[in-house]
């Protein structure tokens, strides 16, 4: 018995000397994961914290190559083509490298993000875009190292690094139009009501030909057996757009009751304004 027990309190005692202390990293990571239009980026970076030291040419030395955060070198990835700062740059995965000055900034896209840090060997051929941007007083102190999309657009965004009182923003543009455009043409080449809907509505939105937006509206509502308030007020603002007041109305009226019946507030207001506008009501 006593062996038993001696046994027990030793192997209590070896747990207890092998177990990992577990501690807050001094800098962690994050994950930032934004849809731009219908592009997917992903950024994995560590923040340093400012820890009343001084950052921007102190701790983080001008006109040298940094990491752009800590740890890992921080990673970008973009699942389509996109312009960053007007440079193409492919789909992929790219290290996030930075040259900060004391006016502007050299944003740096580097085809290999396997790196611990900068690489030991730079190789300017896998340099896949460089992005010249200047550096900003920031409206405030930011005592966490921080990067994040802001401006989010269909068609773009801006991404904003931030440190202590600097920033800096560089432009993504995505491809979203051209992506739609592709879209609803593979789709018109053999379309459903909704497909000739959302084309229309894409056109609508973008602004492009009335003409063609109602063209596609007229096909959608004939292919619909039952169009939803929703798709009605699409339809009368594409009626209203090629000068079609009265059609407009009549069907704007339509979506109007629909809303009211779906006990839906905000098209029945949105249904209400246009109405008011167009000297219905």
């Amino acid at each position: 018995m006593k062996k038993i027990v001696l046994f027990i309190a030793c192997a209590a005692f070896l747990s207890t000397a092998y177990a990992q202390v577990k501690t807050p990293q001094p800098s962690p990571m994050a994950k930032v994961e934004q849809v731009v239009g219908l592009t997917n980026v992903t950024l994995e970076y560590s923040r340093p914290a400012m820890r009343g030291r001084t950052v921007f040419g102190d701790l983080v030395p001008f006109d040298k190559l940094w990491r752009t955060g800590a740890n890992a070198n921080t990673k970008i990835m973009f699942d389509q083509d996109v312009m960053v700062g007007g440079k193409e740059l492919k789909k992929g995965t790219y290290a996030l490298f930075t040259k900060p000055g004391k006016d502007q900034w050299e944003v740096i896209f580097y085809s290999d993000a396997s790196n611990w840090g900068t690489p030991q060997n730079w190789d300017e051929s896998k340099v896949a875009a460089k992005v010249m941007t200047k550096a900003m007083k920031a409206p405030k102190t930011a005592e966490s190292f921080t990067i994040m999309f802001a401006d989010v657009m269909p068609d773009g965004a801006n991404m904003h690094i931030h440190w202590a009182d600097t920033m800096v923003s560089v432009p993504v543009k995505v491809m979203t139009d051209q992506m739609v455009m592709a879209s609803i043409d593979q789709a018109l080449s053999g379309p459903s009501g909704a497909d000739y809907y959302a084309a229309a509505v894409y056109y609508k939105d973008s602004g492009k030909d009335m003409k063609k937006a109602k063209e596609y509206m007229d096909k959608a509502m004939s292919m619909i057996e039952k169009p939803g308030f929703w798709q009605l007020r699409q339809q009368s603002l594409i009626l209203a757009a090629n000068g079609e007041k009265k059609e407009a109305i009549k069907v704007a009226k339509m979506s109007l009751e629909g809303a009211k019946a779906a006990g839906n507030a905000d098209y029945v207001k949105m249904n209400e304004d246009s109405l008011k506008e167009w000297g219905a009501m």
